[in-house]
């Protein structure tokens, strides 16, 4: 009988952590936009605002070291697809604009 298999938490204090971390990033993302409007490294700070956020989610919310390593990394390539597109169309803006029309 194998007793290591990981369960479920049912913590409330990660969760709240979490919960107030993704609520701060939200809160602060537009006054980032205002403040530090017009430099050039403002895309990488949003890109890893959300590549963090997508991260909170899955590792506290949807539990994903839980899960099936395929699914894990299925969810990683997800949580990590907008934040590479954001940054491919600030710094490839119009060749990849039109590689991606239809």
């Amino acid at each position: 009988m194998n007793d290591s298999i990981k369960q479920p938490s049912s913590a409330i204090a990660p969760l709240s952590t979490a919960w107030l971390v993704l609520v701060t990033l939200t809160l602060i993302s537009p006054f980032l936009g205002q403040w530090l409007h017009g430099a050039g490294w403002l895309q990488l700070l949003v890109a890893g605002i959300v590549w963090l956020k997508g991260w909170l989610i899955a590792r506290q919310f949807i539990e994903i070291e839980l899960t099936h390593p395929f699914i894990r990394r299925v969810m990683q390539g997800f949580i990590l697809f907008t934040p590479v597109m954001l940054l491919l169309t600030v710094f490839l803006g119009n060749h990849f604009a039109r590689w991606a029309t239809l």
